[in-house]
């Protein structure tokens, strides 16, 4: 029964075939018959398969518009109809696959208008040429390239089988194509590529120096395509022979200063990564050397490893190589902690992969640092042979070893390291060297363990690493605490800070009063003589009688051991006044916060302080002298009424005077006494007591020192109101030297009228003394009237220095109360209104 089916197919066919050509043709044996009918079997008989979806109107609808695009519109409406009519018939009879009946139609009608070589396009397939002798491959290649874009025309592609292996023949074709393009085969490229890689020339790739690069000989011949893909691949070339270059040299040149311990440890690292991609390459190599499973066995086999497999294999090393060489370009002038600075800005990368190289190289690279800071922070120890640690330290004398010995290189610290935290290790380090140079001290070894133990950190050797930022805080500011408390219970208990600070207070800054008043007495006659004649060792033999003349003396013997009496340098014309001075030996470890400049500001404030009292004790001299006594009143009640006028006048004007002048340097005294000095010493004296470290001590020191300076008009700003005050310190001088002298001119006075009274006693009885009043030229040798003349006139000259000294006082005062209001120092405001509470200054100067 399927035979005869078959015949009825066949006679069908062979029926069709002739009715097709005798459209055409009439003749009972058209030409090329036999091809056209062996063309027809042969689409029947093949497997087509389109990759467009059987969908019947689509096709219709795809012929309808490629006959209205040809022009044929009445064409495109007949077969409309006839569509329509076609696919409304179903049932007994009817087409089923209606789909496939218009595919077909379609695509014979298609090769009909195909013409190949002046042949018939009817003898071939839509896509592939006939096996034939007549056409050749040339015109099956033709018909190839002429249809391909044919096969997608109107959305429609047809894809078939292969039953004469004509694929096979397009694999054969392409690979001679390849030959021909390819002076070498892809086997040695890849070859040459994981030399490349190495660093080392193959044949045919090859290190250009003017290029910089690895790259194809321009002489041989490869597609574009394969000569860009070696080129990329041999980049990472490139990258390692940068990166080995900088090992290599490195590694030569230690060890080097410019090298270091970091940098040795970044090349090691390097080196690392290094190993696990010459494994990379060693596997690459192998696999190198396995077969490529091919379609067809009659091709020639080659390796597994093809251009673009290394590439997907290169794609991680590339990015890796690329940061090293990245860094390596970075770090090439940098050393220790620089260096790791400098490759942890490329470890905030976003990219995992990058993220976790970084990590794992900085763990390394960084290793020797933080190496560096346990041995500073637990040891005090400064292990930094190549210069490269943060902290840097210098040989100084060990009065300078906490300001000066060390010190923060700020281009040497590395981010990850914060400010603050640095401080703190410098500080640490710090205070384990000053208690073991400056205060001979073992105490802080118990100290750094117990902070180690309170970290929770262990002391051996890489303990602290990259990343672990909690444990290396911890540590310096469990280690920093405890040392520090340590280092200031040494200075408070070994060495009497505080008893050393209150003595400066006392003795320097003039704050034992009845010290200072009695060496003030003793000393005054001798200071009052030219500098360059008084002796230092008669004032030391002064000063220790004010002390045992004082309650100084049931002082600690070691800090009144420490007194001693400075002379300053001095010119000619200069007393004893104005090279006088105390100083304080401040000595190990005390030195280093009562340094050279510090105690040279003592000096000044003690200059102005002693200066102040100098006025002072000038002023109560004065006094002394002025009093009441039965001298002035004697004098009083035996002169002449205008002499006598003259005299009160005198008088009343000196006092008057020297009361305005008391007033001033009362005011000013007690400004200075309890306003400056007391009120800093409060505030000095609670800072001390919650400084936690030597440089809160140094700092609050510092303050306490810096309010005396500014308050006490020694500040750079105060230096015209203390000038100002000083040349009214002098003028306040002159009115005592003026003192005396009027009184000492109202004691010859006296003295001329009782002999005048007892003249006869006088010639009778011969002076057994011999003083002032007696030799030529006195008041005692004139007579009375000449007496009262002489008197008159000293009395007149007298009241004019007065007046001109009061006048000039009064000028001065007003400039120094004038300016008193525009200084900066809140302080210095109070001082006006303490000197002019009654507002009298005000009152009597409008511009106050």
């Amino acid at each position: 029964m399927e035979e005869e089916d078959q015949r009825k197919v066949t006679d069908l066919v062979i029926e069709l075939v002739r009715r097709l050509f005798s459209q055409q043709n009439p003749t009972p044996n058209p030409p090329h018959f036999s091809q056209s009918l062996r063309y027809a079997f042969r689409i029947l008989s093949s497997r087509l398969t389109p990759s467009v979806s059987p969908d019947a109107d689509a096709v219709a609808e795809s012929i309808k518009r490629c006959l209205a695009t040809q022009g044929n519109s009445s064409d495109a409406l007949t077969f409309s109809d006839l569509y329509t009519k076609f696919a409304s018939k179903n049932g007994p009879g009817s087409v089923n696959n209606k789909w496939a009946v218009l595919y077909l139609l379609k695509i014979i009608s298609e090769d009909r208008k195909n013409a190949v070589n002046g042949m018939d396009s009817s003898v071939f397939l839509p896509n592939l040429g006939l096996n034939d002798d007549e056409t050749g491959n040339d015109s099956r290649v033709l018909n190839g390239k002429e249809n391909g874009d044919k096969a997608w025309k109107n959305g429609v592609l047809l894809v078939s089988k292969d039953p004469e292996n004509l694929r096979e023949i397009s694999f054969r074709e392409f690979g001679n194509l390849v030959k021909e393009e390819n002076e070498v085969t892809e086997e040695v490229l890849i070859r040459d590529v994981l030399y490349a890689c190495q660093g080392i020339d193959g044949k045919y790739v090859k290190f250009d120096s003017n290029l910089d690069g690895y790259a194809l000989s321009d002489l041989v011949k490869v597609p574009r395509a394969t000569r860009t893909i070696v080129r990329k691949l041999c980049e990472l070339g490139w990258l390692f022979r940068k990166v080995n270059g900088y090992i290599s040299g490195s590694m030569d040149s230690f060890p080097a200063e410019d090298v270091g311990t970091v940098g040795q440890a970044f090349c090691a690292a390097l080196q690392d990564e290094l190993s696990e991609y010459y494994k990379l390459l060693a596997v690459l190599e192998a696999q190198s050397m396995n077969p490529i499973p091919l379609v067809s066995e009659n091709v020639s086999s080659g390796n597994y490893l093809s251009l673009r497999r290394l590439s997907v294999w290169f794609a991680e090393p590339m990015v890796k190589m690329r940061l090293m060489a990245v860094l390596v370009d970075k770090c090439k002038a940098l050393r220790g902690g620089a260096m790791a600075g400098a490759i942890h800005l490329h470890a905030q990368h976003g990219d995992p992969l990058v993220h976790d190289f970084m990590r794992r190289l900085l763990r390394r690279v960084c290793s020797p640092l933080f190496e560096m800071v346990r041995s500073w922070v637990l040891e005090g120890e400064l292990d930094d042979i190549f210069a490269e640690f943060f902290i840097v330290g210098q040989p100084v004398k060990a009065e300078s070893l906490w300001r000066e010995g060390y010190r923060l290189h700020a281009g040497m610290l590395p981010l990850f390291i914060s400010q603050s935290i640095a401080q703190r290790i410098l500080r640490t380090g710090k205070s384990i060297n000053f208690l073991r140079v400056c205060c001979d001290d073992r105490g802080w070894a118990d100290a750094a363990t117990e902070a180690v133990a309170a970290a929770g950190v262990t002391t051996r050797r890489g303990g602290l690493g990259y990343g672990e930022t909690d444990a290396l805080e911890s540590l310096v500011m469990e280690a920093a605490k405890r040392i520090d408390k340590h280092l200031l219970d040494v200075i408070y208990k070994r060495y009497k800070f505080k008893e050393h600070c209150l003595a400066i207070k006392r003795y320097l800054l003039l704050g034992q009063g009845d010290f200072v008043q009695y060496l003030m007495d003793i000393v005054g006659p001798e200071l009052s003589e030219p500098a360059n004649t008084i002796s230092s060792f008669k004032l030391a033999g002064l000063l220790e009688s004010a002390i045992r003349s004082s309650n100084a003396q049931y002082d600690d013997p070691d800090i009144l051991d420490r007194l001693r009496v400075k002379m300053m340098p001095h010119g000619t014309g200069d007393r004893g006044w104005d090279v006088f001075s105390l100083e304080y030996d401040a000595r190990v470890p005390l030195d280093t916060v009562f340094t050279e400049s510090v105690l040279t500001r003592y000096l000044r404030i003690f200059n102005f302080l002693w200066k102040l009292r100098r006025v002072e004790h000038a002023l109560i001299g004065a006094w002394k002298t002025m009093k009441p006594n039965c001298i002035t009143s004697h004098v009083y009640t035996k002169l002449q009424r205008a002499v006598k006028m003259q005299l009160l006048s005198t008088l009343r004007r000196c006092q008057v005077l020297w009361d305005e002048m008391n007033h001033f340097v009362t005011n000013l005294q007690y400004y200075i006494m309890f306003e400056v000095l007391e009120v800093s010493w409060s505030n000095f004296s609670n800072e001390m007591e919650v400084a936690k470290d030597l440089d809160d001590l140094l700092a609050a020191h510092e303050k306490y020192l810096h309010s005396i300076v500014e308050k006490s008009l020694l500040g750079e700003r105060s230096q015209t109101l203390y000038k100002s005050l000083f040349v009214l310190f002098d003028l306040i001088l002159q009115f005592r030297s003026h003192a005396d002298r009027l009184y000492e001119g109202i004691h010859e006075l006296q003295a001329r009228t009782v002999e005048s009274s007892s003249n006869a006693r006088v010639k009778n009885k011969p002076r057994q003394t011999k003083d002032k009043s007696s030799e030529p030229g006195s008041w005692i040798s004139e007579g009375r009237k000449a007496l009262t003349q002489r008197a008159s006139e000293f009395l007149q000259n007298m009241g004019q220095d007065l007046d001109a000294l009061a006048t000039e006082y009064k000028s001065l005062l007003e400039g120094f109360l004038a300016l008193l209001p525009v200084q900066q120092h809140i302080d210095l405001k109070f001082l006006l209104f303490r000197l002019d509470f009654t507002e009298f200054y005000t009152r009597q100067h409008a511009t106050l």
